[in-house]
């Protein structure tokens, strides 16, 4: 018996080190673009959405890992082993496609962490989302000086944050269980549930982290590939994963449960401010506080994360390298001229998320063909069943966006 005890101890000590990358790429998960689908989901639906969070999780734990494995397997990223592939038009254009949705994510990102800043100091949108991209800017500093384990435990801590601020709504009102359980039953009411539902897949399963994690875990465990062989490496991995994505699920689906809970059918609670406002009416400014600081941190982390992703789209598809401190001040333009312009921030937030629903076929696709490919992949190449259960996530992210289409287009 002792011995087993020692034996599971030891096995955790050579896991926990190696854990980081997945709590990195998670970020992309609890984002601002998150909070707006999923307040608006549930203060306007109830828990008819539950199930599209719990759907997207457990995608998302499934694609992630995919992605992880392939940088760690093979030594590249996703987007390196894409542009090997394509022809140069093809390659611009896949490339092109792939910084339209980094451009939404990073939208996102930085509206969501000025509107937090507004709720907690009365900081006007313009000057907090410039104050967001400042704060990442130092952010990417600390990995660019000190290297990527600094830079994990920044995000890591900030992760911690956003979690208590979101969970603790939940805590104080929890919901009906029965009205939860109700919720798990796969259905829609009309077209604005469809493109909410296509809005908080997008911000779910987001095609930026998909390219970045290949990116994190190649980085990461190089070294450590040579020394402890990668099956292991794999075995922490999927302990990564699991642990991040299931901290970002509970998030996500605490989101919604929040709005269903204290926000559904209070005036007003289509923005994050009104969402805010009513959070504190009715749980309190205690509350109300953790949930605005929650939303920074995730504005602030999320963005860091996305000029990553960024930089190693482009560095992978078109071979070009623009130091990350340059790509966060160019990025940055169209958050903070949208803001200046005064269009609604939270609509563009759930349109940001569609957005990104588009873009996730362009990821997941060339993920599935690599991952099963036995001539890059070996022994790790996706079994039959692998295979079949990646294309059954990607058919259902095709299949909600025609959805969307349709109904846009009747009316229906």
């Amino acid at each position: 018996m002792a011995s087993g005890v020692l034996s599971v101890t030891a096995r955790n000590r050579r896991v926990l080190p190696l854990l980081g990358p997945a709590f990195v790429a998670a970020i992309a998960y609890v984002d601002p673009g998150n909070v707006a689908a999923n307040l608006t989901a549930g203060a306007r639906y109830g828990f008819l959405l539950v199930w599209v969070l719990v759907m997207a999780n457990a995608m998302a734990v499934l694609v992630q890992y995919q992605s992880a494995k392939l940088g760690m397997v093979t030594g590249r990223t996703l987007p390196e082993l894409v542009g090997e592939r394509l022809r140069r038009p093809a390659r611009l254009a896949y490339w092109a496609q792939a910084e339209v949705v980094a451009a939404a994510t990073d939208l996102a990102e930085v509206i969501g962490g000025a509107i937090a800043l507004y709720l907690l100091f009365g900081t006007p949108l313009l000057l907090g989302g410039v104050i967001v991209g400042v704060v990442s800017m130092l952010m990417l500093a600390v990995q660019n000086r000190y290297g990527q384990r600094p830079f994990e435990s920044v995000i890591i801590g900030l992760l911690a944050i956003i979690a208590i601020g979101f969970v603790a709504g939940v805590v104080v009102s929890p919901p009906d269980p029965g009205e939860v359980a109700a919720g798990l039953v796969p259905r829609f009411a009309g077209t604005d549930s469809v493109l909410l539902a296509t809005s908080m897949l997008g911000a779910t399963v987001m095609p930026h982290a998909i390219y970045v994690h290949s990116a994190l875990t190649r980085d990461r465990h190089n070294a450590a590939r040579l020394l402890d062989g990668h099956v292991h490496l794999l075995r922490a991995t999927r302990w990564d994963v699991i642990g991040a994505l299931g901290v970002a699920g509970v998030v996500n689906i605490a989101m919604l449960l929040l709005a269903a809970t204290s926000l559904r059918g209070v005036a007003g609670t289509d923005t994050i401010e009104g969402a805010h406002s009513a959070v504190v009416s009715a749980l309190g400014p205690g509350i109300g506080l953790v949930f605005a600081i929650g939303l920074l941190a995730s504005g602030l982390a999320s963005t860091s994360v996305g000029c990553y992703a960024g930089a190693t789209i482009m560095q992978g598809l078109i071979d070009r390298r623009i130091p990350l401190l340059l790509r966060r001040l160019i990025t940055i333009i169209p958050a903070l001229a949208m803001l200046g312009l005064g269009v609604d921030p939270t609509w563009a937030l759930v349109i940001s998320q569609v957005v990104l629903s588009f873009g996730i076929p362009f990821a997941l696709v060339p993920l599935l063909r690599l991952t099963s490919d036995r001539a890059l992949m070996g022994a790790d190449a996706n079994s039959p069943a692998m295979r079949w259960a990646m294309g059954v996530v990607v058919a259902i992210v095709a299949l909600l966006n025609l959805g969307l289409v349709a109904l846009t287009v009747t009316g229906a």
